[in-house]
Protein backbone atom coordinates (compact mmCIF):
# COMPACT_ATOMS: atom_id res chain seq x y z
CA UNK A 1 0.00 0.00 0.00
CA UNK A 2 1.65 3.51 -0.73
CA UNK A 3 -0.33 7.02 -1.19
CA UNK A 4 -0.28 6.81 -5.05
CA UNK A 5 -2.88 3.90 -5.16
CA UNK A 6 -5.37 5.75 -2.17
CA UNK A 7 -4.91 8.61 -4.84
CA UNK A 8 -6.11 7.06 -7.78
CA UNK A 9 -8.83 5.51 -5.97
CA UNK A 10 -9.79 8.91 -5.18
CA UNK A 11 -9.67 10.89 -8.10
CA UNK A 12 -11.10 7.72 -10.04
CA UNK A 13 -14.08 7.27 -7.55
CA UNK A 14 -14.94 11.54 -7.62
CA UNK A 15 -14.40 12.55 -10.93
CA UNK A 16 -13.80 9.98 -13.55
CA UNK A 17 -16.50 7.43 -12.30
CA UNK A 18 -18.56 9.51 -10.28
CA UNK A 19 -21.25 6.92 -9.02
CA UNK A 20 -23.79 9.16 -10.23
CA UNK A 21 -22.61 11.11 -13.28
CA UNK A 22 -20.52 8.85 -14.99
CA UNK A 23 -22.35 4.98 -13.28
CA UNK A 24 -25.58 6.80 -12.98
CA UNK A 25 -26.32 5.48 -10.10
CA UNK A 26 -28.22 6.55 -6.91
CA UNK A 27 -30.15 9.16 -9.57
CA UNK A 28 -33.48 8.89 -7.48
CA UNK A 29 -32.13 10.92 -4.30
CA UNK A 30 -29.97 13.20 -6.92
CA UNK A 31 -33.39 14.45 -9.15
CA UNK A 32 -35.37 14.48 -6.14
CA UNK A 33 -33.85 16.12 -3.05
CA UNK A 34 -31.12 18.33 -4.68
CA UNK A 35 -33.64 20.85 -5.03
CA UNK A 36 -32.02 23.44 -1.89
CA UNK A 37 -27.88 22.54 -0.76
CA UNK A 38 -28.85 22.13 2.63
CA UNK A 39 -30.96 18.41 2.15
CA UNK A 40 -28.66 17.80 -0.54
CA UNK A 41 -26.02 17.94 2.14
CA UNK A 42 -28.11 15.84 4.43
CA UNK A 43 -28.80 13.49 1.82
CA UNK A 44 -25.18 12.98 1.05
CA UNK A 45 -23.84 12.87 4.26
CA UNK A 46 -26.67 10.15 5.02
CA UNK A 47 -26.09 8.38 1.93
CA UNK A 48 -22.01 8.44 2.71
CA UNK A 49 -22.21 7.22 5.84
CA UNK A 50 -24.66 4.19 5.07
CA UNK A 51 -21.86 3.65 1.66
CA UNK A 52 -18.80 3.50 4.00
CA UNK A 53 -20.08 1.68 6.68
CA UNK A 54 -21.92 -0.62 4.25
CA UNK A 55 -18.04 -1.09 2.66
CA UNK A 56 -16.42 -1.62 5.99
CA UNK A 57 -19.13 -4.49 7.05
CA UNK A 58 -19.43 -5.97 3.51
CA UNK A 59 -15.87 -6.57 3.39
CA UNK A 60 -15.69 -8.81 6.48
CA UNK A 61 -18.98 -10.37 5.71
CA UNK A 62 -17.47 -11.51 1.84
CA UNK A 63 -14.10 -12.46 3.44
CA UNK A 64 -14.99 -14.49 6.95
CA UNK A 65 -18.19 -15.90 5.93
CA UNK A 66 -19.07 -16.34 2.25
CA UNK A 67 -15.75 -17.07 0.90
CA UNK A 68 -14.64 -20.19 3.95
CA UNK A 69 -18.68 -21.42 3.29
CA UNK A 70 -18.49 -21.31 -0.70
CA UNK A 71 -21.67 -19.43 -0.59
CA UNK A 72 -20.29 -16.14 -2.32
CA UNK A 73 -23.59 -16.31 -4.71
CA UNK A 74 -25.51 -15.14 -1.78
CA UNK A 75 -23.36 -11.56 -1.23
CA UNK A 76 -26.10 -9.46 -2.98
CA UNK A 77 -28.68 -11.11 -0.12
CA UNK A 78 -26.16 -10.38 2.66
CA UNK A 79 -25.22 -6.74 1.47
CA UNK A 80 -28.66 -5.71 1.00
CA UNK A 81 -29.50 -6.51 4.29
CA UNK A 82 -26.14 -5.00 6.14
CA UNK A 83 -27.72 -1.94 3.77
CA UNK A 84 -31.06 -1.92 5.00
CA UNK A 85 -29.52 -2.27 8.99
CA UNK A 86 -28.13 0.88 8.56
CA UNK A 87 -30.44 2.49 6.38
CA UNK A 88 -32.78 1.92 9.53
CA UNK A 89 -30.04 3.30 11.95
CA UNK A 90 -29.91 6.82 10.00
CA UNK A 91 -33.63 6.89 9.65
CA UNK A 92 -34.10 6.43 13.41
CA UNK A 93 -30.94 9.20 14.25
CA UNK A 94 -32.29 11.92 11.82
CA UNK A 95 -35.82 11.40 12.82
CA UNK A 96 -34.32 11.89 16.38
CA UNK A 97 -32.13 14.26 15.68
CA UNK A 98 -34.17 16.58 12.95
CA UNK A 99 -37.98 15.81 12.51
CA UNK A 100 -38.29 18.52 10.01
CA UNK A 101 -35.51 17.69 7.88
CA UNK A 102 -37.35 13.74 8.64
CA UNK A 103 -40.48 15.18 7.32
CA UNK A 104 -38.63 16.58 4.12
CA UNK A 105 -36.61 12.98 3.32
CA UNK A 106 -40.17 11.42 3.15
CA UNK A 107 -39.69 8.15 1.21
CA UNK A 108 -36.44 8.95 0.05
CA UNK A 109 -34.57 8.33 3.30
CA UNK A 110 -35.92 4.66 3.36
CA UNK A 111 -35.32 4.20 -0.61
CA UNK A 112 -31.27 4.61 0.49
CA UNK A 113 -32.06 1.00 1.36
CA UNK A 114 -32.71 0.52 -2.66
CA UNK A 115 -30.11 2.82 -3.36
CA UNK A 116 -28.58 1.18 -6.42
CA UNK A 117 -25.01 3.29 -5.51
CA UNK A 118 -24.97 1.94 -2.16
CA UNK A 119 -24.80 -1.69 -3.29
CA UNK A 120 -23.18 -0.87 -6.41
CA UNK A 121 -20.00 0.03 -4.32
CA UNK A 122 -20.01 -2.94 -1.98
CA UNK A 123 -20.21 -5.49 -4.82
CA UNK A 124 -17.38 -3.04 -6.83
CA UNK A 125 -15.26 -3.39 -3.89
CA UNK A 126 -15.37 -7.69 -4.06
CA UNK A 127 -14.89 -7.35 -7.87
CA UNK A 128 -11.88 -4.76 -7.38
CA UNK A 129 -10.54 -5.98 -4.21
CA UNK A 130 -10.67 -9.51 -4.19
CA UNK A 131 -8.94 -12.04 -6.78
CA UNK A 132 -10.19 -15.36 -7.21
CA UNK A 133 -12.14 -14.90 -3.63
CA UNK A 134 -8.90 -14.02 -1.70
CA UNK A 135 -8.23 -10.46 -0.87
CA UNK A 136 -5.53 -8.17 -2.01
CA UNK A 137 -2.91 -6.90 0.05
CA UNK A 138 -4.83 -3.93 2.24
CA UNK A 139 -7.88 -4.65 0.40
CA UNK A 140 -9.95 -3.83 3.80
CA UNK A 141 -8.36 -0.35 3.74
CA UNK A 142 -8.87 0.12 0.11
CA UNK A 143 -12.59 -0.92 0.26
CA UNK A 144 -13.23 1.70 3.28
CA UNK A 145 -11.23 4.18 1.60
CA UNK A 146 -13.38 3.59 -2.17
CA UNK A 147 -16.21 3.95 -0.18
CA UNK A 148 -15.75 7.16 1.42
CA UNK A 149 -13.99 8.38 -2.20
CA UNK A 150 -17.86 7.45 -3.47
CA UNK A 151 -19.48 9.68 -0.81
CA UNK A 152 -17.21 12.60 -1.49
CA UNK A 153 -18.36 12.21 -5.23
CA UNK A 154 -21.77 11.43 -4.12
CA UNK A 155 -21.46 14.72 -2.28
CA UNK A 156 -19.57 16.62 -4.99
CA UNK A 157 -22.85 15.98 -7.52
CA UNK A 158 -25.40 16.94 -4.72
CA UNK A 159 -24.27 20.33 -4.34
CA UNK A 160 -23.41 21.12 -7.77
CA UNK A 161 -27.14 20.34 -8.73
CA UNK A 162 -28.60 22.16 -6.34
CA UNK A 163 -25.83 25.06 -6.74
CA UNK A 164 -27.74 25.37 -10.17
CA UNK A 165 -31.32 24.34 -8.81
CA UNK A 166 -31.05 27.34 -6.41
CA UNK A 167 -30.13 29.70 -9.35
CA UNK A 168 -32.63 28.53 -11.88
CA UNK A 169 -35.83 29.61 -9.21
CA UNK A 170 -34.58 33.24 -10.14
CA UNK A 171 -34.52 32.40 -14.10
CA UNK A 172 -37.62 32.45 -16.16
CA UNK A 173 -37.81 28.27 -16.78
CA UNK A 174 -40.22 27.64 -19.86
CA UNK A 175 -43.23 25.86 -17.51
CA UNK A 176 -42.84 22.36 -19.54
CA UNK A 177 -39.50 22.42 -18.42
CA UNK A 178 -39.68 22.99 -14.66
CA UNK A 179 -38.53 20.45 -12.04
CA UNK A 180 -37.90 17.38 -13.47
CA UNK A 181 -37.38 18.16 -16.90
CA UNK A 182 -34.93 20.85 -16.54
CA UNK A 183 -33.02 18.70 -13.96
CA UNK A 184 -32.37 15.83 -16.29
CA UNK A 185 -31.27 18.41 -18.80
CA UNK A 186 -28.67 19.81 -16.16
CA UNK A 187 -27.46 15.80 -15.32
CA UNK A 188 -27.17 14.97 -18.86
CA UNK A 189 -25.22 18.35 -19.36
CA UNK A 190 -22.68 17.69 -16.08
CA UNK A 191 -22.12 14.08 -17.07
CA UNK A 192 -21.41 15.36 -20.37
CA UNK A 193 -18.81 17.91 -18.57
CA UNK A 194 -17.55 15.35 -15.87
CA UNK A 195 -16.78 12.71 -19.16
CA UNK A 196 -13.63 15.01 -19.40
CA UNK A 197 -11.56 13.23 -16.73
CA UNK A 198 -12.24 10.04 -18.64
CA UNK A 199 -9.01 11.15 -20.54
CA UNK A 200 -6.34 10.69 -16.98
CA UNK A 201 -5.18 8.01 -17.03
CA UNK A 202 -3.17 6.05 -13.98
Amino acid sequence: MNIAQFLTIFISSVFIYNVILSRFLGLCPFLAISKESKPALAMSLAVTFVIVMSSMITWVIYRFLLVPFNITYLRTIFFILVIATFVQLVEMVIRKISPAMYRFFGIYLALITTNCAVLGVAVMNIDMFFVKNKAVAGSFYFSLFQGFSVGVGFTLAMLLMSGIRERLEFCDVPESLRNFPIAFIIASIMSLAFMGFNGFRF
